[in-house]
């Protein structure tokens, strides 16, 4: 890494060197204002979190970054699976509904014995692994389902995913109004569940970190893993960056769609079982606009829509930064109605300028 540093050092270094010409000099403004351009975004948030943290003190007080660490671990698993789609040119609009729907299964199955308020009173508590694997099956089918009609029918992943999250909300309308359900919250869950999620074994400054955080950990580390040191992840950047030249080469375009659809509806799951325990409170608008953020942090951190390119660290960092922006603004007042026309900003901003870096190197 140090080299690395030192070999970028030298060579911006170099461009100081040797007579100053006109064309020269022009060259460099232009590479400083690419760079500043390419970067903007990081640099606008970066000058919005100096502001927040001036007007309110606590910002960057620890149990306010905890609470941000917090934040961007809850929804760092949806990122992860979305990052997979755009990476194949495509995109996930199901992820939300996918979120809401696994949500209110795992919290449904998981209510305290003995509540006036339990949706399937006939059933004790199902163990936990249990409804993760449930989750996770429900998840990667709805995903596997996105891919096979995304690489079979050569069906644009926006329309595919947009079909799918209607289907999805359906379903999820239907089934919180089953058994003793009626429509309502489905809540007071056993305590099993919500220490697993909301537990902490280990607490910083008198702030508790939640065990959710090291699910998120654990699976960041997995998808690097997939995503750099496995033939699927070589596939799928394959796949992403030329499809013709990827089957050529003997991918599987058929099985490799599937399955990054598959892993993404899979990671939707996680991200709705922590979410049936973290709010505590399910319903049909449990996981609502979820992909939106997930999208936006995935530009952000480098996640082109040009295919082939991203970086898990970039996910994360992309995440980090919207939850900085997020809740920096409710803490200076900013009316939460506003915030999501700052999401839609900052989505068109990332967008225009992955595409501008696109055309720059075309």
């Amino acid at each position: 890494m140090s080299n690395a540093i030192s070999a970028r050092w030298n060579g911006f270094m170099n461009n100081f060197k040797g007579p100053w010409t006109r064309e020269r000099k022009w060259a460099l403004l232009k590479k400083i204002g690419n760079g500043l351009m390419n970067n903007m975004l990081f640099i606008l948030m970066f000058i919005a979190i100096v502001i927040i943290a001036v007007k309110n003190n606590n910002f960057l007080k620890p149990a306010a970054i905890i609470n941000i660490i917090s934040q961007t671990a809850a929804y760092l698993p949806v990122a992860l699976g979305v990052a997979g789609c755009i990476v194949l040119t495509g995109t996930d609009l199901s992820a939300g509904r996918i979120v809401g729907l696994t949500a209110c299964v795992s919290a449904s199955l998981l209510q305290a014995v003995g509540s006036s308020t339990k949706m399937w009173p006939q059933i004790g508590v199902i163990p936990i692994p249990i409804v993760i694997l449930i989750a996770l099956l429900i998840g990667a089918a709805f995903g596997a389902f996105n891919g096979f009609f995304v690489a079979k029918f050569k069906l644009h992943p926006f329309i595919v995913t947009l079909g799918t999250q209607l289907i999805v909300y359906t379903l999820l309308l239907i089934y919180v109004k089953m058994g003793n359900n009626n429509g309502m919250a489905i809540s007071s869950l056993d305590p099993s569940y919500t220490n697993f999620i909301k537990g902490s074994i280990l607490t910083i400054a008198g702030t508790a970190i939640p065990n959710y955080v090291w699910i998120a950990i654990v699976l960041t580390a997995l998808m690097w893993f997939i995503w750099n040191k496995t033939t699927f992840g070589k596939n799928m950047f394959a796949l992403g960056s030329n499809e013709e030249a990827a089957r050529v080469s003997g991918v599987n375009v058929l099985a490799t769609t599937i399955m990054v659809f598959a892993l993404a509806g899979a990671m939707y799951s996680v991200t709705g079982f922590i979410e049936g325990a973290r709010v505590a409170s399910n319903n049909a608008n449990s996981g609502l606009n979820y992909e939106l953020d997930a999208i936006a942090a995935c530009v952000i951190g480098g996640v082109s829509f040009v295919g082939g390119i991203g970086k898990i660290r970039g996910i994360v960092i992309g995440v980090l930064m919207l939850r900085l922006i997020f809740i920096g603004l409710t803490m200076v007042g900013i009316d939460q109605d506003l915030q999501y026309l700052i999401k839609g900003g900052i989505i068109l901003f990332a967008c225009a300028l992955d595409m501008r870096k696109y055309l720059v190197k075309r």
